[in-house]
């Protein structure tokens, strides 16, 4: 029964690419162009073009047609993960560009909406983020070793979207120019007090406080990331003026000129998102500037992947940008400025997986041949849904009044011609970068 299932959901799926399949059984199926339905089977318009693409995959648990036809996320993910679903020389790109350029041209099979509506519903109770959780949550993915974070991120230790204003950039460069795109947009100040919520490893921190001369209360949840960036503010001689604290954002008192938030929303949970954007209402000055930056969705809101969920990021979720419109709409705050970044981070990723896979001997010492099957099945999922299925990167910039910022977005650029497109311009031209390096060592 399971096994006839799972052929109707792939002959849906299906439309681009050819995906040859071996059941637990012996049998195999051709799926896609090339398949013997390919007359119903036709491609898609509006689909990537995939129909170079063949990719031969082999199930080897007979329990695999029934777990992946109820939730082929976790079924698929898991099986690659211990050697239960093998891919014809481990093509985890070619399977994956299949699987999601394909289910986002083609959704799901009407006999599949009613587990895909029960598992939106259930979204709340998976996002509900108290303290408490959240804290547990956060360990679970940014306590792994440090050692693991050496292996594929830049030297600063940047774990988000890199901002890539040439294509050609370096990924340090390119996490540079992401910095000085989020300090130009927060017209950071000598002295400004600034709040950074979800403050990483510190380098986001550390970057304010030593070339913008602000000062900066860093908060996270991570043991690991507060542990390190303590020691890097020391190290730097900037400890009086960078502090990092083990706190919840919603513990944070006080009043700040600015407020940044990178790569942290995702862990706030759709439950709280009126409370987040009140919270950052309270702590921003009046005549104060925050800027957010989160990985978004460029369809109605969702449920976040389980896999994603049991083994990566749980209680994470990539906001629509409607569901933060509408909590920031319910604060007493203006989106002054809304900008969409797409396929920066799938750049990212790209550098973060190649990295990976070139010291993937050092993450098996680490820890061991499942961890970095998971690890790379995460980078390269991540990567594909980026550039493949309408995820992107918002950056929204809040205010309490119209007039706090300038009008356009001139201020942000040194010139007529917009964005830097060189290595060296993408950090001292976007914005008043250098300018704001000199008033600081004044």
């Amino acid at each position: 029964m399971w096994t006839t299932v799972l052929d109707r959901f792939l002959s849906h799926l299906i439309r681009q690419g050819r995906l040859r399949l071996t059941f637990p059984d012996g049998t195999s199926r051709i799926y896609g162009s090339g398949a013997d339905r390919s007359e119903t089977n036709g491609p898609d318009k509006d689909s990537p073009d995939l129909n170079g693409l063949d990719v031969g995959v082999t199930l080897h648990d007979p329990t695999l047609p029934r777990r992946i036809a109820l939730s082929p996320d976790m079924a698929v993910g898991e099986a690659y993960m211990d050697g239960r679903l093998t891919i014809e020389n481990d093509d985890l790109y070619g399977f994956l560009s299949l699987a999601i350029a394909n289910l986002a041209a083609q959704g799901q099979p009407w006999f599949r909406k009613p587990l895909v509506t029960l598992r939106h519903l259930g979204r709340w109770a998976a996002q509900f983020n108290p303290a408490s959780r959240s804290r547990s949550n956060v360990a679970h993915h940014y306590d792994l070793s440090g050692a693991l974070y050496d292996l594929f991120l830049d030297t600063d230790r940047q774990y988000s979207c890199a901002y890539f204003a040439d294509p050609d950039m370096s990924l340090e460069d390119a996490q540079e120019a992401k910095k000085a795109h989020i300090a130009a947009k927060l017209m950071i100040e000598p002295g400004m007090r600034v709040l950074d919520i979800g403050c990483g490893w510190g380098g986001m921190g550390l970057t304010l406080a030593r070339d913008y001369g602000a000062e900066v209360l860093g908060v996270t949840l991570s043991e690991e990331q507060h542990k390190i960036a303590v020691a890097r503010a020391a190290d730097a001689g900037l400890s009086s003026q960078a502090r990092f604290e083990l706190r919840d954002y919603r513990h944070v008192t006080g009043q700040f000129d600015r407020i940044v938030s990178v790569g942290m929303f995702e862990h706030v949970g759709a439950p709280h998102f009126r409370a987040y954007f009140q919270k950052l209402s309270d702590l921003l000055a009046p005549d104060g500037v925050a800027l957010v930056h989160t990985i978004g969705r460029g369809r109605p809101p969702g449920a976040t992947s389980p896999w994603i969920t049991k083994y990566i990021f749980p209680g994470g979720y990539a906001p629509a940008l409607s569901e933060m419109s509408r909590a920031v709409e319910e604060a007493p705050l203006i989106a002054t400025d809304i900008e969409v970044w797409r396929l920066h981070y799938a750049e990212t990723l790209r550098h973060w997986h190649d990295r990976f896979m070139a010291r993937i001997d050092e993450a098996r010492a680490l820890y061991d041949e499942r961890f970095c099957r998971m690890w790379r099945y995460y980078l390269i999922a991540s990567e594909l849904t980026f550039r493949l299925d309408r995820q992107v990167v918002f950056q929204m910039q809040l205010t309490h009044r119209l007039d706090t910022v300038p009008l356009t977005r001139d201020y942000m650029y040194s010139g007529p011609s917009g964005p830097a497109t060189d290595a060296t311009d993408a950090t001292d031209d976007l914005g008043i970068f250098t300018k704001k390096k000199e008033q600081a060592a004044l």
